[in-house]
This record gives structure tokens, sequence and C-alpha cells, in this order.
């Protein structure tokens, strides 16, 4: 099974890629658009969606943000980084936790103490939401997001 949730993380990782690249070229516009239903406008939700991803890591591994939600936008080439660095921190965390790993630690000034497996169930949770929150967006505003799906995946020859 861990290979199973490893496989989902890296989906994920391929999945938050392939809207940063398709959102890169987007209007100023496009980017500050925003619709009901949704988090926000679309480069607030793709910093929220990748802060969050790199504050779950962060959770497992002590280290420090990069991005968050109290700045501005950081631009693609960062957030394509940060995308690459927390996905692969979290492909690598999926690969090696067990059932019994504890996490705890401090969230908005009160401690924790959580099952390991439900923070992964959460990192994958949050950022498919966060990517169909960019793809609803993109669709209101007449653009087409990307196939981001697991079949959307095997469909581009990155799984077997």
């Amino acid at each position: 099974m861990a290979s199973t949730i490893v496989d989902l993380f890296k989906h994920n990782l391929w999945a938050n890629l392939l809207l940063i690249d398709a959102c890169a070229s987007l209007s100023e516009e496009d980017l500050a658009a925003t619709c009901e239903g949704t988090y926000g406008p679309l480069a607030d939700t793709l910093t929220h969606m990748l802060a969050s991803e790199e504050r779950y890591v962060i959770a497992w591994t002590p280290g420090k943000a990069t991005i968050g939600e109290e700045m501005l936008f950081p631009g693609f080439d960062k957030l394509r980084k940060s995308a690459e660095a927390s996905g692969n921190a979290l492909i690598d965390i999926a690969s090696k936790a067990t059932a019994d790993d504890i996490l705890r630690g401090t969230y908005r000034d009160t401690p924790y103490e959580m099952r390991a497996a439900l923070l992964l169930g959460q990192a994958i949770n949050h950022a498919a939401e966060h990517r169909a929150h960019v793809a609803t967006i993109m669709t209101q505003r007449g653009l087409t997001p990307p196939r981001m799906d697991v079949l959307g995946l095997w469909m581009a020859g990155k799984s077997g």
C-alpha cells in the first residue's frame, strides 16, 4: 500500500506543476479573477495551495516556509520551485511514513497531536480542492484548464 500513497503524491506534484505552467501565461486580469465558490483570486489560490503544502512538509521536517499567503504573489518561478521542493518532500515522506507515526506541533498557536496519515490525506485533498478552484476560475473566464486528474497523468504517459 505504501507505493499507492507514493503514487498519489507523484500525481499531486505532476498536477501542481502542470497547473502552474498553464497559469504562467495568463494575464494579470486572469490572475486577479475569482468566482463564487472558490478560495479567491486565482493567483492567491495558487499561493495558498503551495504555502499550505510547505507547512505540511514542515510538520515532518522543521524548516522555514519560502512562500505564504501574507506575501504578495511570489511569481511563477518561485511557485514552481516551492511546488517541486514540497512535492518531492511529500513523496519522500509518504514512502517512509507508517500507520503509527504521530505528528506533534503547534498550529495557529494551538498545540496538536495527530496521526501522520491524517496530514497526508489533508495534503492530497487540499491540493485537489484548490486545483479545482483554479480550473473553475479558468473555465468561467473562457480558458481551458489542463487535465489534472489521475487518468490525465496516465494518459500523458507519466504513470505505469
